[in-house]
C-alpha cells in the first residue's frame, strides 16, 4: 500500500533536529491541518462517486480468544 504524502512529509520532518524542534512548535497546526486533508479528501471522492475507503485492519473481527485449549 502506497504511503500517503503528508506522511511522508511528516516523517520526514521528524528525522531532523529543527524538523522535531517545529514539529513540536507546530504539533496543534499540523494535527489540524491533517485532519482537514482528510476531511477534504473523503469529500473530494464523494462529489467523483468513489467508494468510501475502507479504515485500516481486519476486514472481520476476531473472536476473543478465551484461553482454553480445545
Amino acid at each position: 500500500m502506497p504511503m500517503p504524502k503528508l506522511a511522508t512529509l511528516i516523517g520526514g520532518l521528524l528525522l531532523s533536529r529543527g524538523g522535531r524542534r517545529v514539529a513540536g512548535r507546530h504539533a496543534g497546526k499540523l494535527a489540524l491541518a491533517t485532519l482537514a486533508w482528510e476531511l477534504w479528501r473523503k469529500r473530494q471522492d464523494e462529489r467523483a462517486g468513489v467508494p468510501p475507503r475502507k479504515a485500516q485492519g481486519q476486514s472481520h473481527p476476531r473472536q476473543r480468544w478465551s484461553g482454553r485449549r480445545r
